[in-house]
């Protein structure tokens, strides 16, 4: 799924693994809003998002901060196996 502020919010639908950030939130509390549509009903989460500009970089930095995580680049390879019930969603950033 392609997230933006308009799926931020109020859409609940199953088998969504993995959600795209094109553009980075303005804040914090969208950033989690639309990276929380991945890794539902028991699912794990992957959500991949492109930092552009040095305020897409204030914002990352402010999730990181608020949430107590640390954001990663996105890995070379992603090991599949590792989206199973009952796991944590995983957050990778990629920065272009």
């Amino acid at each position: 799924m392609v997230a933006t502020d308009i799926f931020g919010r109020g859409i609940d639908i199953e088998k969504i693994n993995v959600v795209f950030n094109f553009d980075m939130p303005k804040d914090s509390n969208s950033y989690l809003h639309r990276v929380g549509r991945a890794g539902r009903f028991g699912t794990k989460g992957l959500a991949i998002s492109f930092v552009s500009s040095q305020e897409d970089t204030v914002v990352l930095a402010e999730v990181q901060k608020r949430f107590e995580v640390k954001i990663e680049e996105l890995p070379t390879s992603i090991d599949v196996t590792t989206y199973s019930k009952n796991q944590q969603s995983l957050i990778y950033i990629v920065n272009n």
